[in-house]
């Protein structure tokens, strides 16, 4: 185990201090991240903090409220996970990524609020982050904050922050072997992040989810709002609606971010924003909803990349678990895109066996199963390949996926895995 230095000198040595925890290291429960925020003196934030919770959709729906709240004019900040290429994409105010000097004054400051005799022992991965990013928006004046949950609800670092708003995104089955296994088990988990006493809002769930969600809202007094209470948003319309305080309806508002599920995500992130809006005394307006629906963007999903020297499109998605793969596989078919290869490989706690046969249907071409080196939860790219059929072959890495298909015609479809997306961004740059 590397100890704790004394003090980061810079950003440099800081990376090094936070590879050297592990990325996939995981140790759930609060109590060592209500520690730090006691020794940081955040026990109470100085911002809204809104959590989103779920399986799929976290990530879309959080950067969309944050969006809409900054449209307002409200310095918003937005802590995601996980990242491809910097860290520092993980923590983002108003939008943009803090300087490195920044991040090495936060991670002092949690350092010394957990140094060996303080106020607790050492943070994980993302607990260090989570709280270097509290104490990033404190000291930088954010009015309003959202964050994104890493894994599961109860024991998630984030469920330790003051949170005036919780926010369910689609819960479905993944991480089934540390907070499963079944569904139902896993929506306990996620239902474990509510405040008593306090308000959340959920999307549309399973009924074995949704019925979690509730037994755990009236055992302990939580508002849990279905998102249609609140608000809606249309894609085939393109009109988004606030139903409190007072209806409003804005046609014309286009989503940026692609795909049919995105209007799920859409619609949730309009309720948390009715909600924050009454809180915050904020008057929505119509053409501040509009900028930020059709201004939002996250790489990752369903984005196209044109690389130097590579004839096809490069599409890249962060579907990573059964339910992400069949929504990609109704995006696609909206779009009437039929990818001419696949680039994919998952994790080895992801179900291959029900994912397997909905990545194989994403094309009826090639596809390239690479290894991801230094991922130490990757599955070997010879098992996916068995898997997923014959038309699949193993391959060196992420570069010598794109070497594979730089070649073919039309759009080459990237999925599976957020590691193998990381692995390629760097590569496609090269």
């Amino acid at each position: 185990m590397t100890s704790s230095p004394s003090e980061f000198p810079d950003f440099a040595a800081f990376s090094a201090y936070l590879d050297s925890l592990g990325l996939f290291h995981m140790d759930l429960g609060p109590g060592r991240m209500r520690a730090a925020l006691a020794g940081l003196r955040l026990v109470s934030l100085p911002h809204l903090a809104v959590q989103t919770v779920g399986t799929n959709g976290k990530g879309s729906s959080s950067a969309l409220l944050a969006a809409l709240l900054a449209a307002h004019g409200l310095p918003t900040g937005l802590y995601l996970s996980p990242h491809f290429v910097s860290v520092r994409e993980r923590i983002l105010l108003g939008g943009r990524q803090f300087p490195e000097a920044a991040w090495t004054d936060a991670a002092n400051a949690v350092l010394a609020a957990t140094a060996p005799g303080g106020a607790t022992g050492r943070l994980t991965y993302f607990e260090l982050l989570t709280a270097m990013a509290a104490r990033m928006f404190t000291d930088h004046g954010a009015e309003a904050v959202v964050y994104e949950a890493g894994l599961g609800g109860a024991g998630d670092a984030t469920t330790a922050l003051p949170r005036d708003l919780v926010l369910y995104a689609p819960i479905g089955l993944d991480h089934a072997a540390v907070i499963g296994p079944t569904l139902a088990d896993i929506a306990r988990d996620k239902a474990g992040a509510m405040v008593p006493g306090g308000v959340a809002v959920t999307g549309p769930q399973p009924p074995e989810a949704l019925a979690e969600l509730r037994r755990q809202a009236e055992a302990i007094g939580t508002r849990l709002y279905d998102v249609a209470e609140l608000a809606g948003y249309d894609a085939k319309t393109r009109k988004a609606v606030l139903k409190t305080p007072h209806r409003l309806d804005i046609p014309d508002a286009k989503l940026r971010l692609a795909g049919p599920h995105q209007a799920q995500n859409a619609a949730l992130a309009l309720a948390g924003f009715a909600l924050c809006a009454g809180m915050l005394g904020i008057v929505p307006d119509p053409e501040a909803v509009r900028r930020a629906l059709a201004e939002t963007f996250l790489p990752g999903r369903l984005h196209l990349l044109h690389l130097p020297e590579m004839a096809p499109g490069l599409l890249l998605d962060c579907a990573h678990n059964l339910p992400a793969l069949t929504a990609l596989e109704t995006a696609l078919a909206s779009l009437r895109l039929a990818p001419s290869a696949l680039i994919f490989t998952c994790l080895g706690d992801k179900d291959l066996d029900a994912m397997a046969p909905v990545a194989a249907r994403l094309t009826t071409g090639p596809i390239f199963v690479p290894e991801l080196p230094g991922v130490s939860r990757a599955r070997p790219a010879a098992e996916v390949a068995a898997m997923l059929g014959p038309r699949a072959v193993a391959v060196a890495g992420p570069e010598a996926a794109l070497e594979s298909v730089r070649a073919l015609d039309g759009t080459v479809l990237a999925c599976g895995s957020m590691y193998l997306l990381a692995a390629l961004f760097p590569a496609a740059q090269n």
